[in-house]
């Protein structure tokens, strides 16, 4: 962990965990160890996140000059919250290095086993805050813009995972690469499997296709830890959910939807590492 500052006093009941993803910035403000709010923002610019330090050191917890969305009905807060990182894009990353009370995590902080050094930091967090909650072994499915498997043994160990495109990338992709196909946004039900327009044939074969992927994994999983829970989290979970409802209601009804999981990681870490 790299800091600037040590947190004391009734000014570290309130803090603000970020962590930075691939394609947007997902926020939390905590008081003590309980969340009180989650929001998502694009990335920003230098000049949005001066913006925001400088309310922070006011005692803003968002500025409200900044067109990106922020938490509703906050409250003032004592100047300058302690702000944890986990970042997996270091440009983003670059904007908060000049708070004074900024915290950045690294996979050295945390307490899992068999780690590999180009893990991210966004998996592994994940995967801590899964355990916290419901133990080891744990299956972290991360439905986010890469869609990525996470696993560790009954001691903590990491086991391994997989990576592939996610919902929206394998959309986007099939629009930018392809000099025919529609962009196409999935409907609020499942599509059908065999389609008769082309929008509903690409959503098809997206959906299904990610999803028995991620049934085949789950079920090797399960093999192999029988005991284990199999945490589904990101912006695409609600949809991959709604996949294995209708294609495997058993593995359904075992999986534990955890939209905001990896803040459950950063709040563990913060934790330990405050005392």
């Amino acid at each position: 962990m790299s800091n600037s500052a040590t947190e004391s006093g009734r000014d570290a009941r309130n803090w603000l965990a970020l962590s930075i993803g691939n394609s947007r910035l997902h926020w939390a403000w905590f008081q003590g160890e309980v969340c009180k709010q989650v929001w998502h923002s694009p990335h920003l610019d230098s000049a949005a996140g001066e913006k925001l330090i400088q309310g922070w050191n006011r005692g803003e917890l968002w500025s409200g000059g900044l067109e990106s969305p922020g938490p509703l009905g906050y409250e003032a807060i004592a100047p300058n919250p302690p702000l944890w990182i986990a970042s997996v894009v270091p440009h983003q990353l670059a904007l908060w290095q000049s708070y004074r009370r900024f915290y950045l995590i690294t996979l050295s902080d945390l307490p899992l086993l068999g780690l590999y050094p180009t893990l991210g930091i966004d998996r592994a967090l994940a995967l801590v805050g899964a355990a916290r909650e419901w133990g080891w072994p744990v299956l972290v499915v991360d439905a986010g813009t890469a869609l990525t498997l996470t696993g560790a043994d009954p001691q903590g160990r990491l086991v391994g995972g997989a990576i592939l495109p996610g919902f929206g990338l394998q959309l986007q992709s099939l629009t930018e690469k392809t000099a025919a196909l529609p962009p196409v946004t999935f409907p609020e039900t499942l599509p059908p499997r065999w389609a008769l327009t082309t929008s509903e044939a690409i959503a098809s074969g997206v959906l299904y296709g990610i999803g028995a992927g991620v049934r085949d994994f789950i079920h090797d999983w399960k093999e192999r830890f029988p005991t284990s829970a199999v945490v589904i989290t990101g912006g695409g979970g609600e949809l991959l959910l709604k996949y294995l409802q209708q294609s495997a209601p058993e593995m359904a009804k075992q999986a534990i939807a955890m939209p905001d999981l990896i803040f459950a990681g950063i709040c563990y870490i913060k934790q330990q590492q405050s005392g």
